[in-house]
């Protein structure tokens, strides 16, 4: 069939580029899940600890241990891990924005190329 487009070097390798950045993109999506689950544990601890009284002393995890920490330090420490992970969380959806950015580019380019014969769709 005169209809068939050939697959010159460069489609291969924008293809191949597509398909390491949709990997690139599920992972990322992974690891997002798991921070904002972080995020909303901390949050919700932060909450229960509003309730304590000042003076008592709240277990703390610091790696595999458990310390016994007076409150206003126990807080500061989850606020600290709360700015941490909110960070993290704001590199990740970044790094998210870009790799969609230069998928989208490459779902362009190939499909101007190959139209209807190649399926993109994630």
């Amino acid at each position: 069939m005169g209809d068939e487009i050939e697959v010159r070097r460069e489609d291969q390798d924008r293809i191949n580029q597509f398909s390491r950045l949709h990997q690139h993109e599920l992972s990322i999506e992974d690891e997002l899940k798991t921070k904002n689950k972080e995020k909303e544990e901390l949050e919700d601890i932060t909450s229960e600890l509003e309730l304590a009284d000042e003076e008592d002393t709240v277990p703390y995890k610091i790696g595999e241990a458990f310390f016994h920490l007076p409150l206003p330090q126990a807080q500061e420490l989850l606020g600290l891990s709360t700015a941490r992970i909110e960070e993290e969380v704001g590199e990740l959806e970044e790094k998210m924005g870009a790799v969609r950015e230069e998928m989208t580019q490459l779902k362009v380019e190939l499909y101007a190329r190959f139209g209807k014969t190649i399926n993109l769709e994630t």
